[in-house]
């Protein structure tokens, strides 16, 4: 049997939505992008980022309703534009982001015990892997007791920073010396935390009712986060400038630190490490989803098709997964898996958006979807050669190198 059963609604929805977005933003990617863009250029990138995510899970939303089935851009691709620009988008999407799973897994390392970060990381990824082999119930219910933990946190930090006196307005102003483009580049790494909404149209074979509950959880789910992104943005750059924001290894930790409670430092780095696993945890599911439609296509080997009799769950496809990550986590580091992962996270999303113009104009709509998902396709191909040079090289080269691999398969098979 290879079909998933349905067992998510909404508020599992949005708490999976939730769990893959809240963490890398907030705790990796803050300091790399106030370096590239600067103070006010950060709030810039925020919403910047913010938008091109909307329009992304607008087009997202809309193809999910009309393919309720797991794989995401792999489907919509294939079946609105071409075989090739859905391969392109699943290739994209599953070594994107296993790239953002080894990030991910590496951050939990470096906050939960920095000398022994690699090792403490594939044992992070062994234990996801353990609760999503035992069925997507146990994910929702996971990942639910994360994100309670994780608001709880990012609370503590917002009223420490607000609240002691420390925070300026002053501070809040400045761009880095790249101007716009140092905007962009910060929009693209920020999106590398934006990126999680889609998680459940990934999740769509396993939704109930997924005519109404993604195109609802989706949008409810990045309101949100955007709304904690911001707030916490100005804060970090309230309290530590952004100098010191850039530099920071664990900003929102320096950020209780320097509001003059160091003792909540400790808390924040706990806080942190049960973020990331959250994000780890619905990442490495949404991933094994897509290998799953991508094998069931023999875009991928077929032995990966297969769905556990008893969890239904792509066990082969998740335990593939997890063996990649592991190797990447031994050999990469953060930064670069960040890199490479927006890149080709954002091709993915390009093709969405592609695939939702195809979709034409709905009647009794009040959004503008068709200019949504055009706005959102350049801004996706904008910001993806607008992050550093080795990110674009990295990514544009791996997709190159799956295109190659997909002509030759194609060209033997005709022959």
């Amino acid at each position: 049997m290879n079909e998933l059963a349905r067992r998510l609604g909404v508020p599992d929805a949005v708490v999976i939505g939730l769990g893959s977005m809240l963490g890398a933003g907030v705790f990796v990617v803050f300091a790399p992008a106030a370096a590239a863009a600067g103070g006010a250029g950060l709030l810039l990138a925020v919403a910047l980022a913010g938008f091109i995510a909307f329009c992304n899970a607008t087009s997202s939303a809309r193809l999910a309703a009309r393919y309720p089935e797991s794989g995401g851009s792999y489907v919509y691709g294939r079946e609105r534009l071409n075989p090739f620009a859905g391969f392109l988008a699943g290739w994209g999407f599953v070594i994107g982001k296993t790239a953002s799973c080894a990030a991910m897994a590496l951050t939990i390392g470096a906050y939960a015990w920095p000398e022994r970060a690699r090792w403490v990381a594939v044992a992070a990824v062994a234990a996801v892997t353990a609760v999503n082999l035992r069925g997507i119930g146990k994910t929702a219910a996971a990942t639910r007791a994360l994100v309670a933990v994780t608001l709880t946190v990012l609370a503590v930090v917002a009223v420490t920073g607000l609240a002691t006196g420390h925070f300026a307005v002053a501070r809040l102003d400045g761009f880095a010396h790249t101007g716009d483009r140092g905007v962009l580049t910060a929009a693209g790494l920020l999106f590398f935390a934006f990126a999680g909404y889609a998680r459940v149209a990934t999740l769509g074979e396993e939704v109930r009712d997924p005519e109404r509950t993604i195109p609802r959880a989706v949008p409810l789910a990045l309101g949100l986060v955007l709304a904690i992104y911001l707030l916490l943005a100005v804060v970090a750059l309230g309290v530590l400038g952004e100098r010191r924001l850039a530099e920071a290894a664990a900003p929102l930790a320096e950020v209780v630190t320097a509001a003059g409670l160091p003792g909540l430092a400790g808390v924040v780095r706990v806080g942190a490490t049960v973020a990331v696993v959250g994000v780890l945890l619905s990442l490495l599911a949404g991933v094994g989803r897509t290998t799953l439609a991508m094998a069931r296509r023999r875009d991928l080997p077929a032995a990966l098709a297969a769905v556990h009799p008893r969890f239904q769950v792509p066990h082969r496809a998740e335990l593939a997964v997890a063996a990649v990550v592991a190797v990447v986590v031994l050999l990469g580091d953060v930064r670069g898996a960040i890199g490479f992962s927006s890149c080709t996270v954002l091709v993915y999303y390009a093709i969405a958006n592609a695939a939702a113009l195809t979709l034409g104009r709905e009647p009794g709509r009040k959004l503008p979807v068709q200019l949504l998902a055009a706005l959102g396709l350049v801004g996706c191909l904008v910001l993806a050669v607008s992050l550093p040079l080795s990110s674009v090289l990295a990514g544009f080269g791996v997709l190159a190198l799956g295109a190659l691999w997909y002509a030759i398969r194609h060209t033997s098979r005709a022959t």
